[in-house]
């Protein structure tokens, strides 16, 4: 364990397996004040939420780590396994490609490169207006080139907030004013539902961050819901060749809004209650120290909507990946499954890993060169991204 590791409530504050005989720990704060006696093997155990600071000497005598556990009640969830379909709308409009103009005369030209605008950045105003369609900003150039007035763009990249000024071109091609730029508003695409709890409504999915498919940025989100799929065909994956799921959006009965776009997968709220048919009441979310390599099911959709379960085998945990969001690395077993898919296909990312009665994890990735292994998010990140895991709490 760390510097604020999560514990849940009733669990040793300390790993297991630790030498008791060479070791003396201290509650300095936080629970009741408990010094562990090697001599009875007495572990202080975790009784109440909230943070406990300790003290590890060896030998009762050396000082050998100062350790701050966050004590957190079990989190409980309705597994998800459920298609989905995901429509993204961006902050602004994104750049994602540069279109060479033609004039009248012959002459090429290419406003926005010229005035620097990159593919990814994204196009927050113009003409000191708000953008919120592809729609607006090609009327606004259009009214721009036929009053002879320059565009003015406010563009977002990365961190960094600036201003240019460009001229419309006329298009001899498309018989419009131009500046040389595509420009994408929105995204859309099929994936997998990770969890739902009932209390709060919150839901998880996907387990990583959309990002837009020409330029592989994050898309900046001003708003998005989420729809029932159906899966109407599965291409398989193949080495180097990733497969995926072919789906239609029906937008019956599962429906949420999407209020988050983060590395752990989108997040929002249902609007309406989600069973699942094979875990009829809500089952724990794991902690990192409860994952263990070994057996584990995921839960997905192969055809239809009807959710099924197949084998896997967790190779890896690795909770020092937190900042790339993959956490675990997976193992497909299950022959129906592999002989349908190939192994972890696209539309699949999201798709719940259970073990031992608790949602550790979401598939999120497939390796380009064996579609049997694939990588995971941890479920307590995404807990935390849905404000689901309470926060840390001092207590006296």
């Amino acid at each position: 364990m760390s510097f604020g590791t999560n514990v849940a409530i009733g669990d040793p504050l300390l790993p297991r397996g630790l030498p008791v005989k060479f070791f003396k720990v201290k509650i300095l704060s936080g629970q009741p004040r408990i010094t562990w006696n090697p001599a009875q093997g007495i572990v202080p155990v975790a009784t109440v939420p909230g943070r406990v600071d300790m003290q590890i000497k060896l030998l009762g005598l050396i000082p050998l780590n100062h350790m701050v556990v966050n004590v957190v009640p079990a989190v409980r969830v309705v597994p998800g396994g459920h298609s989905i379909g995901v429509l993204l709308h961006s902050r602004g409009v994104m750049v994602v490609g540069h279109a060479v103009i033609t004039d009248p005369q012959g002459n090429k030209h290419n406003p926005a490169l010229e005035a620097g605008i990159l593919n990814g950045d994204v196009i927050l105003k113009i003409n000191g207006r708000r953008v919120q369609s592809e729609q607006q900003v090609r009327s606004e150039i259009t009214r721009c080139g036929q009053t002879g007035s320059p565009v003015t763009l406010e563009i977002k990249r990365g961190q960094r907030i600036f201003t240019t000024r460009l001229n419309p071109v006329f298009c001899a091609e498309t018989k419009r004013y131009r500046i040389g730029l595509y420009v994408r508003d929105s995204a859309a695409g099929i994936g997998t539902l990770t969890f739902y709890e009932p209390k709060s409504k919150k839901y998880g999915a996907l387990g990583h961050v959309i990002t837009d498919f020409e330029t592989n940025r994050r898309i900046d989100l001003e708003d998005g819901q989420i729809v029932e799929a159906v899966v109407q065909g599965i291409r398989p994956g193949r080495r180097g060749q990733p497969g995926e799921k072919i789906g239609l959006f029906t937008g019956d009965g599962l429906t949420g809004n999407i209020e988050k776009n983060t590395s752990y997968g989108i997040f929002g709220s249902l609007r309406q209650p989600l069973a699942n048919p094979l875990y009829p009441q809500p089952i724990p979310v794991a902690l990192v120290y409860q994952v263990k390599r070994g057996p584990a099911e995921i839960l997905t959709v192969l055809r239809g909507n009807r959710i099924g379960r197949y084998s896997v085998e967790i190779l890896q945990v690795m909770p020092q990946n937190r900042w790339e969001g993959k956490g675990l690395v997976i193992k497909v077993i299950d022959p129906e499954l592999l002989r349908q898919t190939g192994g972890i296909i696209q539309g699949m990312s999201g798709s719940p890993i259970i073990q031992n009665g608790r949602i550790v994890g979401a598939v999120t990735h497939v390796f380009v060169n064996d579609p049997t292994r694939g990588y995971g998010v941890l479920a307590e990140w995404m807990i935390y991204e849905a404000n689901l895991l309470p926060k840390d709490k001092k207590v006296a």
